[in-house]
Formats: C-alpha cells, sequence, structure tokens
C-alpha cells in the first residue's frame, strides 16, 4: 500500500512526481544541449562579427575610397555636362547656321529649277524654231549645191573657152608677128639677092660689099628675132594650158631698121 495514493499537494494522481523528475530530466539535458549549442552558436557568431567586421571595415574604406572616386566622377561629369552643354549650344548654332543655309540652297534650288523651267520652253522653242530653220536651209543648201554645181561646170566651160580663146588670141599675135617678120625677112632676101645679083661685076663688088654684110647681118637679126618670138608665144600657150593667168599681153618686138 506504500506510495499508492497521490502526495498532497504535489501530486494530483498517483505517479505525478516521477513523471515531473523525468520531464525535469529530459528538459535538462535539452536545456544543456541548448547550452552547447547556444555557446557553439556564440562562437561562430563572434567568428562571424569579426569577419563582417573585417568586411564591413573593408567595405567602409572601399566606401571612402567609392565616394572620392564619386566626387573625382561627379567633377569630371561636370565637366563633361558644362563641355557637352557648350558643344550642344554650338551645334545648335552651327545647326541653326546651316538650316539657314539649307534654307538659302532650297531658295537657290527653287529658283534655279524655276530658271531651267523657263531656260527649257526657250530651248524647246529655239530648238523647233531651229530644226524649221535648218530644214528651211538644208533645202536651200542642196539648191545652192545644184545651183554651184552648175555655176561650176558653167565655169569650167568658161575657163575652157576662155583658155582657148587665148591660146587662139596668142596663136593670131604670133603668126600675126610671125608672118610680119617672115615678110621682112622674104623683102630683105629679095634686097640681098639683088645686091649679090648686082655685085657679080668685078666693078662694083668692092662697093656692094658693105651693103650685102649689113642686109645679111639685118637677116640674122630678124632670124633671131623671129625664133624669140616664136619661143616666147609657145611659152606664153604652155602656161595658159597649165591654168596660169594674166599671160594674154602682147610681145614688144622692136622695128629693127634695115639697112
Amino acid at each position: 500500500e506504500t506510495n499508492t495514493l497521490p502526495f498532497h499537494p504535489f501530486e494530483m494522481q498517483q505517479g505525478d512526481i516521477l513523471r515531473m523528475e523525468k520531464e525535469h530530466q529530459v528538459l535538462k539535458e535539452q536545456l544543456k544541449g541548448a547550452e552547447e549549442k547556444y555557446e557553439q552558436l556564440q562562437s561562430r557568431s563572434s567568428e562571424e562579427i569579426s569577419a563582417l567586421k573585417e568586411l564591413l571595415k573593408k567595405s567602409v574604406e572601399e566606401t571612402e575610397v567609392s565616394k572620392n572616386e564619386l566626387d573625382w566622377f561627379h567633377q569630371d561629369l561636370e565637366i563633361q555636362v558644362k563641355k557637352w552643354q557648350q558643344e550642344k549650344k554650338e551645334n545648335q548654332e552651327h545647326l541653326k547656321a546651316l538650316r539657314n543655309t539649307a534654307k538659302k540652297h532650297t531658295d537657290t534650288n527653287d529658283r534655279y529649277l524655276k530658271t531651267i523651267d523657263e531656260k527649257e520652253k526657250q530651248y524647246n522653242v529655239y530648238l523647233n524654231t531651229y530644226l524649221k530653220t535648218s530644214n528651211k536651209l538644208a533645202n536651200e543648201k542642196v539648191k545652192l549645191e545644184e545651183l554651184i554645181k552648175k555655176s561650176q561646170d558653167d565655169c569650167k566651160e568658161c575657163v575652157k573657152r576662155a583658155v582657148k580663146a587665148e591660146i587662139s588670141v596668142l596663136k593670131n599675135w604670133k603668126e600675126t608677128e610671125v608672118y610680119k617678120l617672115n615678110g621682112v625677112a622674104a623683102n630683105a632676101e629679095v634686097n640681098l639677092k639683088m645686091l649679090k645679083s648686082l655685085s657679080s661685076s668685078a666693078s662694083a663688088a668692092p662697093k656692094l660689099k658693105s651693103q650685102i654684110d649689113s642686109w645679111e647681118i639685118f637677116i640674122s637679126n630678124v632670124k633671131k628675132q623671129l625664133e624669140k618670138v616664136q619661143a616666147e608665144y609657145e611659152e606664153k600657150i604652155q602656161m595658159v594650158k597649165n591654168g596660169v593667168q594674166n599671160c594674154l599681153t602682147k610681145m614688144e618686138t622692136v622695128e629693127l631698121p634695115s639697112p
């Protein structure tokens, strides 16, 4: 019967104390495990905190450096922004100038296009006029070429006739001069023959010898002049045949005095 009833006020029913002792033992063991785990966690946390402090220190240093770099970057950025703003301003002014220039070029181009259109219209008018005039001139040219050919043919015929006429005139002049000189030579030969017949007598021969010599010299000079006249007229006739102009000149013959 020992320990068969609850032990008031600690037990509400039989075995509560034993059960509480067991639970207490279990809690002690759990507390001990928790303390060990806490110590492990505290040790690990200390290491992690030390590492984090080092990392924080390094981060602070890097942040300081980054801040300095950021300040430098801000300064450089301000410089670049000012430079960019200046360039932007210059580019805007340049763009404005280019737009003005483009507008001027556009206006000039429009004016040139208008002028080109007007010139093209004038050109078409001139071209049509030229074509009409060209056709008209071509027809006139054909007619003129026909007239020129006919004139050339007539001119050639006239030249041939003129050459024939000049040759005929020169031949007539030559024949006239030759006839005249032959007549003079014939008369001189008759006189010479008569003198020679008269000089057959011994008494008259010395007196007539000088006269006979004079007539012989005279006849020789007439024959020389005859040869000269024939040669010169033949030369002129040949020149006329070769196309030389202004050859129709009469030869001036020297009148030889008779002995």
